[in-house]
């Protein structure tokens, strides 16, 4: 790409986003036309080539935040006509065209004309220098680069997200071709170095004072050539297939949580590393238990006869049923709290079981219930027992 090219090239509209975009945003505008644009999605089809080249150069300039703040500037000062004005010899008479963007000429911008700038502008060459140069050797798809990082989504139910659990995990997309490994040359064959730029990909020419470098053109910015590409991945390297990943669930993973597994993202372009598995777990409600951080908690309906007497029950954990003493005059919604049946971790005590009673009132009643009631309704009042002594709102 020419330094011309460079600044009339409108990275944003590339990508279909405003200038304004948020990084996440050009990430995401990125990753869903290279899905529709790839080489493998279309295998006959030039111009989604091209465009796909295209939509990859500029995710690597407007990704990167130092090259994408340069950018910016540089297309701000070509607008404002910053550039005109640089570009005007002294005595041309107000400026004449000296060469391709309407009079602008980078030979008098960076060359020996440097004159032309006033002790303000004295930083251009070192702004272009280093946005050309980064570009030069960044913006081809075929470049190894590392491989994009991958979101995926497990259910798991509470008492497994709790306990720990390894859990299979299909994902789909881009992999490394198992024909070539990576390589992009039919299996059998190697690539070899470009003899153009002697394997750097890059080729540096000097005009006038200032010095850039541009993409190699013979082996396309990669530094190698593949005389006999793999006709699995057309030389990319990449294939694309569904693989079973097992994913090691912690001990205690809470609702929403991601976890990354490094390498089994994306593969990188020529053997450059494979980006990260980002695993986001949602965990579904339980019917028994609850969960407070590290607590897990639970109610058992109990009689009313079971609290003003006392008794004895068993109460559900993660690894079994506990028996719980339950003293005589336990009022309804006390709580209990069992040490160590929480929510376990490595390397700090595990949380604990709360267990609450609640009494459970019968919706309906047989007789003898109902005169074994009033016998005791009867008793309750000639001891002077009123429920409601110390409520709040007897008054």
């Amino acid at each position: 790409m020419t330094q011309q090219e460079w600044i009339e090239r409108d990275f944003y509209a590339d990508l279909g986003v405003p200038s304004t975009a948020s990084a996440e945003d050009i990430k995401r505008a990125y990753r869903k036309l290279a899905r529709q644009l790839h080489p493998d999605a279309n295998p006959h089809d030039q111009a989604a080539g091209e465009r796909f080249k295209a939509v990859s150069e500029a995710h690597t300039v407007l990704s990167d935040p130092a090259s994408r703040a340069e950018y910016d500037r540089t297309r701000q000062l070509y607008r404002s006509g910053a550039f005109r004005r640089a570009g005007t010899r002294s005595g041309a008479g107000g400026g004449g065209p000296a060469g391709g963007m309407g009079g602008f000429d980078l030979s008098d911008l960076f060359g020996s004309g440097g004159s032309a700038f006033t002790s303000g502008e004295a930083g251009f060459g070192d702004l272009f220098g280093d946005l050309f140069r980064r570009s030069s050797t960044h913006t081809t798809t075929f470049r190894p680069r590392r491989g994009s990082d991958v979101e995926a989504q497990t259910r798991l139910p509470l008492r497994q997200a709790v306990t720990g659990v390894v859990l299979p995990l299909q994902v789909s997309g881009p992999t490394v071709c198992t024909s070539c490994h990576g390589s992009g040359a039919r299996p059998g064959t190697q690539p070899r170095r470009c003899p153009a730029c002697g394997g750097a990909g890059t080729l540096t020419h000097n005009q006038g004072g200032f010095g850039f470098s541009e993409s190699c053109d013979d082996c396309r910015g990669t530094g190698v050539i593949v005389d006999s590409p793999c006709p699995d991945c057309q030389g990319t390297g990449v294939g694309h297939r569904t693989r079973t990943i097992n994913v090691r669930i912690p001990p205690g993973v809470t609702d929403g949580q991601r976890i990354r597994l490094p390498a089994h993202g994306e593969p990188g372009l020529r053997g450059a590393p494979s980006g990260d598995l980002y695993v986001t777990v949602e965990v579904d409600p339980d019917p028994v238990f609850g969960r407070d951080g590290d607590d897990l908690t639970v109610t058992v309906p109990v009689g009313f006869a079971e609290l003003a007497l006392g008794t004895t029950i068993s109460v559900p954990t993660l690894d079994g049923r506990v028996s719980v003493k339950i003293p005589a005059g336990t009022p309804s919604g006390r709580t209990f709290r069992l040490q160590g049946r929480g929510v376990p971790h490595h390397g700090r005590p595990p949380g604990d079981l709360r267990v609450t009673v609640q009494i459970a009132v019968p919706s309906r009643l047989d007789q003898r219930a109902i005169d074994a009631l009033r016998s005791y309704e009867k008793a309750q009042k000639a001891t002077g027992f009123d429920p409601r002594t110390t409520w709040p709102g007897r008054r």
